[in-house]
């Protein structure tokens, strides 16, 4: 990770701490960006960064969703392929759900990466001021624990938002269909049908997909960041850094993450029997076997092109918007400027 510098607050800067905690260098910049955005807005910048970035990707999610459930629990060959790859995939649903039904989950999707991502960019953040990313595989571990915490307190919305993403007509439906009537009525039904702890069902699944996710995503990011801006391909301030640092950070990412992602999946929309017990998995460590059981290991993999296909342009996105957010919220903050 690029260094950054602890800053003294004055008295009027904030009565949170008398010292600022320092914030990740930008990512688009070289040079650190503002160090006084006060450490718990951080948090809320974060979660509206990625739901900017939400609001473009959401389609590649449904998409990905529908690919991940397709031939559940059965042999390749012997089920009726609804959904080939990520271009037919977004012409199916567009067809048979409309243009809306490309941004289905969008407002749970929403609450989702305002949750998981505000917590887990703050709590990163936080231990970059500590100096826990600039020991050896301090940003591998920060990154993994940021992301545990974030996926364990957003689960419910993730929950929900594959129940709905999954919902489609019959004539290509995939997977169990819970058929919600929408956000509200999801949350409620969970809740009357399977008490407080069923709105975390699946959360066994998401906990370790994130945490590999979110450790992949900000080690490789940042170190291929750093290695491109050493090669001088680029102008110092030029966007290409960021681009092609995100897409190196999203083959490693889609390659750790897609088998978590999958098992994730299944396990959030799998249906329960009338003791809360899911009727195809019992666990992370069964979705896994019966998938490469039944599926084979490729099983594993399914989806793996409308995952790719979004961490990119989610990476950079989420990321630009973040940093964006804080140059602005610094530059608010009356007798202020950018320090260098």
């Amino acid at each position: 990770m690029a260094s950054t510098q602890v800053l003294k607050y004055t008295p009027e800067d904030s009565s949170f701490s008398a010292q600022a905690l320092p914030i990740p260098c930008g990512v688009l910049n070289p040079s650190p960006p503002p160090s006084a955005v006060w450490p718990p807005l951080d948090f809320g910048l974060g979660a509206l960064a990625c739901c900017g970035a939400c609001v473009f990707t959401n389609p590649l999610e449904v998409v990905k969703t529908r690919l991940q459930l397709q031939g559940e629990l059965r042999a390749r060959g012997s089920y009726q392929r609804h959904y080939r790859g990520v271009l037919q995939a977004l012409w199916v649903v567009g067809r048979s759900d409309g243009l809306r039904g490309l941004q289905k989950g969008l407002s749970v999707g929403l609450m989702y990466q305002g949750l998981m991502n505000g917590v887990r960019l703050g709590s990163y953040s936080y231990c970059e001021a500590a100096g826990i990313t600039a020991v050896d595989g301090g940003s591998l571990v920060s990154g993994a624990v940021a992301g545990a915490l974030g996926a364990f307190i957003a689960s419910p919305a993730y929950l929900v938002k594959t129940h709905l993403q999954a919902q489609t007509v019959q004539t290509i439906a995939v997977g169990h269909q819970h058929n919600h009537q929408g956000v509200s009525n999801a949350f409620a039904t969970i809740y009357r049908r399977e008490g407080v702890i069923g709105l975390w069902r699946g959360v066994n699944g998401a906990v370790p997909r994130v945490m590999v996710g979110s450790a992949a995503q900000l080690a490789t990011f940042s170190s291929a960041k750093e290695w491109v801006s050493r090669s001088q391909w680029f102008s110092p301030n030029s966007w290409l850094i960021a681009l092609i640092s995100s897409m190196v950070s999203g083959v490693a990412v889609t390659i750790a993450m897609t088998p978590f992602d999958v098992i994730s999946t299944r396990l959030y929309n799998q249906p329960v029997d009338e003791l809360h017990r899911g009727r195809l998995y019992h666990g992370f460590s069964d979705c896994l076997l019966k998938v490469c059981q039944a599926e084979g290991p490729l099983g594993l993999y399914k989806g793996m092109g409308p995952v790719f296909i979004r961490l990119g342009p989610h990476t950079v996105l989420s990321m630009l918007f973040w940093d964006m957010l804080r140059e602005w919220t610094y530059q608010e903050k009356p007798g202020k400027g950018k320090t260098d």
